[in-house]
């Protein structure tokens, strides 16, 4: 087949500045190169890290780069914000998906892909024969988003990332049959064989118990909850790492939020590192330094890619009862509710702290279940999915 997709407009592929739906295309792009399966082109945001990547070399793959950032880039966004005031998205998406369609009306896809882009739709509908299909990665089409019915209807297929999304989706049809749920996975062998990081280069004592966080440093992740646990527990002998930062790629960035994070950290500072923004390449090489992995989810999770490189990493876990997250976990991780969550995470924490042998088989019970997650996995159910979308379609 021929394939487009069309990203978000705002991170490149290959994933050069990372995001979490960028590594996952650029999952199933590497399967296609390995299998030689489709014609594939991509349409993305231009990073000049992209200019030499080895993924561009491509016979099968091809990118199709629309340049945001330029002088003359945004000049023209600027002339199209004056003269298009309709618009599903922001101006500055809907410029990038204007500059797409140039393309895409001169060529002949079977399929076009529109990763997490659905209200794209209502100008792709028109603009093309091909089949559209919808790659959800959050709740991008629910009852509850404008023009639902219309966007529901252009589309030929739907792809969700897990069942959690798809329930979400079918408020908008009860008797849906157009959506596939193909769950994410990631590089599990980059976790299975990471190095563990010394804990002396973090100042972080060999008899500690260890406790650590990954993911960004926001409200509805969980970390002020876990930190306030901690505060709870009042045991030195128990050591938080967090890992990340307040935004993707950055440095900690001041906000009403951090400041509140800092001060509740004040009283049991020694107990706390946080190590900023890690490249994703270290991620498994921090994960491995705990002791469990706690990940207290406030909001409900369209699928937890942090869950699973918990899992990867052989660490037993702590988690949250939202969205997804016991679609990837149930049965191997303690899922707490997020009522009375404070407590309700000090007393896991505690449980796990004084039984080395619950560690253990959940441990290895966490790494069975990672197994399940491989890219490659998910990479084949992709296009699997895109294969009995083209064939029963009409």
């Amino acid at each position: 087949m021929r394939i487009a997709i069309l990203t978000s407009g705002i991170l490149p592929i290959p994933a050069v500045q990372g995001g979490a739906v960028e590594n996952l295309v650029d999952f199933y792009l590497e399967y296609n190169e390995l299998h030689r399966l489709h014609d594939i082109t991509v349409y993305s945001v231009w990073h000049p890290a992209v200019e030499h990547h080895p993924a561009c070399k491509s016979k099968v793959n091809h990118y199709h780069y629309i340049k945001m950032n330029s002088v003359w880039a945004k000049l023209k966004k600027r002339f199209f914000k004056k003269t298009h005031h309709e618009g599903y998205y922001h101006y500055t998406i809907e410029y990038f998906l204007h500059e797409a369609l140039r393309h895409i009306r001169q060529q002949d896809y079977d399929i076009i892909i529109l990763e997490n882009r659905p209200g794209y739709a209502l100008k792709l509908k028109e603009a093309t024969n091909a089949r559209l299909v919808y790659h959800l990665h959050n709740e991008k089409l629910t009852s509850a988003v404008p023009q639902c019915h219309a966007i529901y209807e252009a589309a030929d297929g739907i792809i969700t990332v897990s069942d959690y999304i798809t329930s979400r989706m079918r408020t908008i049809n009860a008797h849906d049959l157009k959506s596939k749920t193909v769950l994410n996975g990631i590089d599990t062998e980059h976790f299975y064989n990471a190095k563990v990081k010394n804990r002396r280069d973090l100042h972080i004592k060999e008899n500690e118990f260890v406790i650590v966080y990954s993911g960004r440093l926001t409200a509805d992740k969980g970390i002020l909850p876990l930190i306030q646990a901690i505060r709870h527990l009042n045991n030195p002998a128990i050591r938080l790492l967090v890992i990340g930062a307040s935004f993707y790629g950055a440095d900690q960035q001041a906000s009403p939020f951090i400041n509140e994070l800092y001060k509740e950290v004040e009283p049991i500072e020694k107990q706390v590192t946080f190590t900023g923004f890690v490249d994703y390449k270290l991620i498994p090489s921090y994960l491995k330094m705990g002791d469990i992995a706690v990940l207290p989810s406030m909001w409900d999770e369209p699928f937890g890619l942090t869950v699973v490189e918990a899992m990867a990493s052989g660490l037993p876990l702590i988690t949250t009862r939202s969205g997804a997250i016991p679609e990837v976990c149930e049965g191997v991780a303690t899922i707490v509710d997020r009522e009375d969550i404070v407590n309700n995470l000090a007393q896991a924490i505690l449980d796990l702290y004084h039984h080395p042998e619950k560690r253990q088989a959940m441990s290895q019970a966490a790494l069975n279940r990672s197994k399940l997650f491989g890219k490659e996995r998910y990479a084949q159910e992709f296009f699997e999915a895109l294969t009995h979308i083209e064939r029963t379609s009409v």
